[in-house]
């Protein structure tokens, strides 16, 4: 099944939800087309296993990141370098999981849109702990939330592993990023 799993990323990473047959899979898998229906009843379905699953990771990586640094731009520094070189480590699977998931039934659908709303509480909550306490300055939460996962998202759309930056270095960048935008460089010390 691991290998139907990650020949349905390539695919669909390569050609997109729909225009990804279920062949694409198979041979990519090395099966024959009727092995694909032997573990999942259908294209959407191993979309929704790939979707759930990468979510569920994301969530468990950022649920981490932000529970053991004692301060929240320590915790903000390590959410954006690890969910940015996540995204990069497993770009084939995070471009499908960031970016195919609106293809998925309503009631797969609403299940991964509710595991995104719960890692995007989970960050907001870090943001506003922030600037509760004088570590960011922002003029508005939700916004600067979206910024900041929007740009470790995006890593999954444009990372090859034959460019010139690793996982890590994206992370370290990323992570400097996002305290610019939290205006924690801004911050002045004692206020």
């Amino acid at each position: 099944m691991d290998r139907l799993l990650d020949a349905g990323a390539r695919a669909f990473a390569d050609k997109g939800f729909h225009a990804t047959t279920t062949r694409d899979i198979a041979s990519r898998a090395g099966l024959s087309p009727a092995g694909v229906y032997v573990h999942f009843a259908s294209k959407e379905a191993l979309l929704h296993a790939l979707s759930l699953a990468g979510h569920e990771a994301a969530l468990d990586l950022v649920s981490r990141a932000l529970t053991e640094p004692p301060t929240p731009t320590l915790r903000l520094t390590r959410l954006m370098s690890d969910f940015a070189a996540w995204h990069a480590e497993h770009h084939e699977v995070a471009r499908v999981v960031q970016y195919e998931f609106p293809h998925l039934s309503p009631g797969h659908y609403a299940e991964v849109v509710a595991l995104r709303r719960e890692l995007h509480a989970k960050v907001q909550a870090v943001v506003e702990d922030g600037v509760t306490g004088g570590e960011f300055v922002v003029d508005d939460v939700r916004e600067t939330v979206l910024a900041l996962l929007s740009l470790c998202i995006d890593v999954a759309r444009w990372y090859s592993p034959r460019g010139r930056l690793t996982a890590s270095d994206i992370g370290s960048r990323y992570a400097s990023l996002g305290l610019r935008l939290l205006g924690a460089d801004r911050r002045v010390p004692g206020s």
